[in-house]
């Protein structure tokens, strides 16, 4: 698959796309939002710069990359000739359906639809495309040049032979295939992810630590590089608000507590993690460094 459209051009968008221009691929991005389409230079420049210091990329094969994408908002001139979409729109069933029968239309009947969402099965999905045999989800880790899986998830419907090649294509643009051969929310990165972002948060919602020290604990402790509030900067603060609003209406009373807060103290103030400068921590120079954390006393965030 050497034509490729990514729909969606925010923060796991631009890197899907930029991802596959840096490993050959034409790639055309599609974002219904004219400014969004705006803003991609500069996201080429941030992403250039962390391929130049995580790759050693050289400006050649940065060039290159940059060279092979193109953006625009008419969906029907960004499919056209297109092998594989890679939908990445917001994480809202209404808005996928609209893109999914708006997509339906204007695609080569041989395109084959791969969802990035990371709450939604694709069963769910499928039935609003006219390719359920062509449809399954193609799910990608955050920072997805050095985070490099992609977890490839098919439903019931998904053809045997669009599965084997959606798993090839991961293996192409240089990530490493988790093959989910049925449909499981939350994949394997989600589930083994999720509870532990939620130790954290319940630990800032109750008042017991601040998010930094939460943080700071894990790095220290555990070993890890970042901890739960850094990952979720991120990942982007939207994303766990979404599953947390989910397990809410599924009763869970916890998580609507826990929604609430992310909700109230972030989101309404537009600190929506790296993508608007500011999350837990403040970016492009973060507020958390691990000598910061290595320290005996304790930094404010």
């Amino acid at each position: 698959m050497d034509q490729v459209t990514v729909a969606g051009s925010g923060v796991l968008g631009s890197q899907i796309a930029f991802q596959c221009a840096y490993k050959g691929c034409d790639v055309r991005i599609y974002d219904i939002d004219p400014a969004a389409v705006a803003r991609l230079p500069h996201k080429w420049r941030e992403l250039s710069a962390a391929y130049r210091k995580d790759l050693k990329a050289d400006d050649a094969a940065i060039g290159a990359a940059v060279n092979r994408l193109r953006a625009g908002s008419d969906l029907a001139e960004a499919v056209q000739g297109s092998d594989l979409v890679i939908e990445a729109v917001p994480e809202s069933v209404t808005v996928k359906r609209s893109f999914y029968e708006a997509l339906s239309i204007v695609a080569p009947k041989t395109t084959i639809f791969a969802t990035n969402s990371s709450t939604l099965l694709p069963s769910q999905l499928a039935q609003f495309t006219d390719r359920p045999e062509r449809f399954l989800a193609l799910h990608f880790a955050s920072r997805l040049w050095r985070n490099n899986i992609a977890e490839v998830m098919r439903h019931s419907g998904t053809d045997d032979r669009t599965f084997d090649r959606v798993i090839a294509f991961a293996e192409r643009i240089g990530m490493v295939p988790i093959v989910l051969h049925k449909e499981h929310p939350g994949y394997v990165i989600n589930t083994l992810l999720i509870p532990w972002v939620r130790a954290g948060i319940s630990l800032a919602v109750k008042g017991v630590a601040s998010p930094h020290d939460v943080d700071r604990t894990w790095m220290i402790a555990g070993g890890g590089d970042t901890g739960p509030f850094a990952v979720l900067d991120l990942v982007g603060l939207r994303t766990p608000l979404q599953i947390l609003t989910a397990a809410a209406a599924a009763g869970d009373a916890t998580a609507a507590e826990e929604a609430e807060w992310l909700r109230r103290e972030y989101i309404d103030q537009n600190k929506l993690g790296i993508e608007t400068g500011e999350g837990f921590y403040k970016y492009p120079n973060p507020a958390y460094r691990r000598a910061d954390f290595l320290q005996p006393r304790a930094t404010k965030a």
